[in-house]
């Protein structure tokens, strides 16, 4: 491989969920690409890089003054769910059915990598919780199911309390079709806390 491409190699490797050999096949792709695909691309990128910037009420990913979903008069203003980061919002809107606002953090709790409260978007969800108009009845934490997902779920539960808001935690257990032989002891117990009556 030569300079400039072990170089562009590497640099799409140091994106998340991009190995060594997916780089390598990326980095050739796009070498052979002609030159109009390529300017676009980099176009792209470096539009979305300048356009995008974070909501003031959300701290989403927007273009415009706020989000969409904060714009809209057709969402539930009474809960608002707590996310980590704009890729979980996607991931629950493409569901279809949670109809509410969200707040994204940009992370989680994590002393072993340096990651603080006062790093995450959390003084902004205060702020937004305490205003007159906030309106909100519930907050439904979503973050994801690891530990610091978990410990940054209690912190805010424990913030959240005294505002008077029910403070509400994402289901966890056994996937759809799952076998419980296989399941492992975390996903089995948090299954067994999260049952519901039928």
């Amino acid at each position: 491989m030569t300079p400039s491409l072990e170089k562009l190699a590497s640099k799409l490797n140091s994106l998340p969920g991009i190995g060594r050999k997916s780089a390598s096949r990326l980095a050739y792709h796009i070498v052979s690409m002609n030159q109009a695909e390529v300017a676009d691309l980099i176009k792209a990128i470096s539009d979305a890089k300048s356009s995008l910037k974070l909501c003031p009420v959300c701290q989403n990913y927007c273009e415009g003054d706020i989000c969409p979903v904060c714009s809209s008069s057709g969402r539930d203003r009474s809960v608002i769910c707590i996310v980590e980061d704009p890729k979980s919002v996607t991931a629950i809107e493409e569901l279809h059915e949670f109809k509410g606002l969200y707040h994204v953090l940009h992370g989680v709790i994590s002393p072993m990598d340096g990651v603080t409260p006062e790093q995450l978007k959390i003084k902004e969800l205060l702020s937004r919780i305490n205003s007159s108009d906030g309106g909100a009845k519930e907050v439904i934490v979503a973050t994801n199911p690891s530990v610091e997902g978990e410990a940054t779920g209690m912190y805010l539960s424990r913030l959240l309390k005294p505002f008077g808001v029910k403070v509400t935690r994402l289901a966890y257990g056994l996937p759809v079709g799952a076998t419980l032989e296989y399941a492992d002891a975390v996903t089995l117990s948090k299954a067994f806390e999260g049952r519901t009556e039928v």
